[in-house]
C-alpha cells in the first residue's frame, strides 16, 4: 500500500495591511530578498475584494517597481512575503493598472470616511484581511489608533480596541474618485435610510451611475423619495423621473406639493412633461401645467393647504394637543396662524417655540405676534421672493381682500433656485 503525503491545508489567518508593509519579498527557490512589500493591489469584486497582486519596490531605487501576480504568491510568513520566480528568470512585469483594481497604500490608507448616517468622519488607518484558500480577502477598515501604532512597529502599546469597518459598509464609488478627493464612503443599509435627510440622500444618489441610482430610488418609500427627489440636482431628477413607472410616480408625486412638482417637471422634456401630468389628479395637473406655461405665476397656484389655524382663545395646552394629534406634516408646523372673533380672519401668529415654551393656561392672542406679514392671492412669483428675501419666513399666509387665510406658500417652494445677491 502507498502512502501519500498531503501537506496540510493552511488555516484561515487574519493580517493588518500595516504588519505587510514594508514586510521583505523572497523567492521560494533561493530564499533571496528581492524587494518590499510597497503596496498590495486588489480587484473590487462582491462581497469583498481579492488580492491581485503585490506592488514590490527595490532598495535605494535600484530597479524600477515591479507587479508580483498573486498566482505567484506561494505563501506568508511571519517575516517575508514568499513567492515564486519567473520561470525564465529576467524580472517580474511592471504594474500596469487595470479597470476596477484599487491600491490599499494609495487608495485606502489615510484616506476619510464619510459616515452619512452618524454624520462623524474617521479615517482609515489600517486595513484588515483575510488569508484562506490561496486567496487574501480585504475585510475590514480600522478607524482605530492602533493602526498607526502597527504601522510604527509599537502595537505593544496598543490601549483600545480595533475599531473595524466591515467592507460591505465602506464602497468608493470609484477608485478615480477615490484618488481625487482623499474620501471614501460609508454606504447606507436600507433599515437606515429612512432616517437619513433627503439632502444627504440627494447627495449619495449623484454620486451613483444610472442604474445604481435607479436601484437605489427604488428601495426608498414614497415620502423619502419625494423629498430625495425635491433636493437632487436637475440631471439627476431627469435620470431619476425618467425611470418612475406611472404607479411609482402617482405616489411620489402625492408627498409633493404643487409648486414642488412643477419645479421638477420644469426641467423634464416635454414629452415626460405631458405623460406625467397624466398621473397627477385632474386640479393638480391644471395648477402645475399653469405654472409651467406662465411665468408670471401667481400666489394662489403656488398656495398649499396645509397648515394649522386656530381661534385666539385657544389655548396653549390645547393648542398642543391638537398638534399631536393632527395629521399635519412636520413641515406644516413651522407657525400656528391665529384666527380673529370670526374664525376666518388672519389675526396673529404664533411661531412653535414660543408656543412650547408657553404656559398651557396661556391664550394664543396673549403670545401671537400682529399684524401679520401676509401675501394677496394675485401677487406674482417675483414678489414672493422679494417678500422671502426680506424677511426669511418659512413660509407665508395668503390671503383674500377681507383678510381671510387661504393658505401658505412655502420658503422651498419659491426660493428654491434663485439666486440672491450676498
Amino acid at each position: 500500500m502507498t502512502t501519500v503525503n498531503v501537506a496540510p491545508e493552511r488555516p484561515p489567518v487574519f493580517h493588518f495591511f500595516s504588519e505587510l508593509l514594508k514586510r521583505p519579498v523572497r523567492t521560494e527557490s533561493t530564499g533571496k530578498t528581492i524587494g518590499r512589500v510597497s503596496d498590495l493591489v486588489f480587484r473590487l469584486a462582491e462581497p469583498f475584494p481579492e488580492a491581485v497582486g503585490i506592488y514590490v519596490r527595490f532598495a535605494w531605487g535600484r530597479k524600477p517597481p515591479q507587479f508580483v501576480p498573486w498566482d505567484m504568491v506561494v505563501r506568508i510568513d511571519p517575516d517575508a512575503v514568499i513567492v515564486r520566480a519567473p520561470a525564465n528568470g529576467t524580472d517580474f512585469p511592471p504594474f500596469v493598472d487595470q479597470l476596477g483594481w484599487i491600491m490599499l497604500e494609495q487608495h485606502l490608507m489615510g484616506r476619510t470616511i464619510l459616515d452619512i448616517d452618524g454624520r462623524e468622519t474617521e479615517v482609515v488607518n489600517d486595513v484588515h484581511l483575510l488569508e484562506a484558500e490561496g486567496k487574501v480577502l480585504l475585510m475590514h477598515v480600522d478607524g482605530s489608533l492602533n493602526g498607526i501604532l502597527r504601522r510604527w512597529g509599537l502595537s505593544r502599546f496598543s490601549w483600545q480596541a480595533d475599531d473595524l469597518i466591515s467592507w460591505k459598509f465602506v464602497q468608493p464609488f470609484s477608485v478615480e474618485d477615490a484618488a481625487a478627493t482623499g474620501e471614501v464612503t460609508l454606504s447606507v443599509t436600507r433599515d437606515d435610510v429612512k432616517d437619513l435627510p433627503g439632502e444627504d440622500l440627494a447627495d449619495a444618489l449623484e454620486e451613483l451611475s444610472g442604474d445604481e441610482q435607479s436601484a437605489f430610488f427604488s428601495a426608498l418609500d414614497s415620502e423619502k423619495a419625494a423629498e430625495t427627489l425635491i433636493e437632487a440636482e436637475p440631471r439627476a431628477q431627469r435620470q431619476l423621473v425618467a425611470n418612475l413607472r406611472k404607479e411609482r410616480a402617482r405616489d411620489v408625486f402625492s408627498e409633493m406639493s404643487v409648486a414642488q412638482i412643477a419645479d421638477v417637471f420644469s426641467i423634464l422634456p416635454h414629452d415626460h412633461q405631458e405623460e406625467f401630468l397624466t398621473v397627477l389628479p385632474a386640479e393638480q395637473s391644471k395648477r402645475v401645467r399653469t405654472m409651467l406655461l406662465n411665468r408670471e405665476v401667481q400666489a394662489v397656484a403656488l398656495m398649499s393647504s396645509d397648515f394649522l389655524a386656530l381661534p385666539a382663545t385657544s389655548r396653549v395646552g390645547e393648542t398642543l394637543a391638537t398638534i399631536r394629534s393632527s395629521a399635519c406634516e412636520p413641515g406644516a408646523l413651522s407657525y400656528v396662524f391665529v384666527l380673529g372673533e370670526d374664525n376666518k380672519t388672519l389675526a396673529g401668529v404664533v411661531d412653535l417655540p414660543h408656543l412650547v415654551l408657553g404656559s398651557d393656561a396661556t391664550t394664543l392672542r396673549d403670545i401671537m405676534v400682529a399684524p401679520v406679514v401676509s401675501v394677496n392671492a394675485d401677487q406674482t412669483r417675483e414678489e414672493l421672493v422679494e417678500v422671502f428675501t426680506r424677511y426669511h419666513f418659512r413660509m407665508l399666509p395668503v390671503v383674500d381682500a377681507g383678510d381671510r387665510i387661504l393658505g401658505v406658500i412655502r420658503y422651498n417652494d419659491v426660493m428654491k433656485g434663485v439666486h440672491r445677491p450676498a
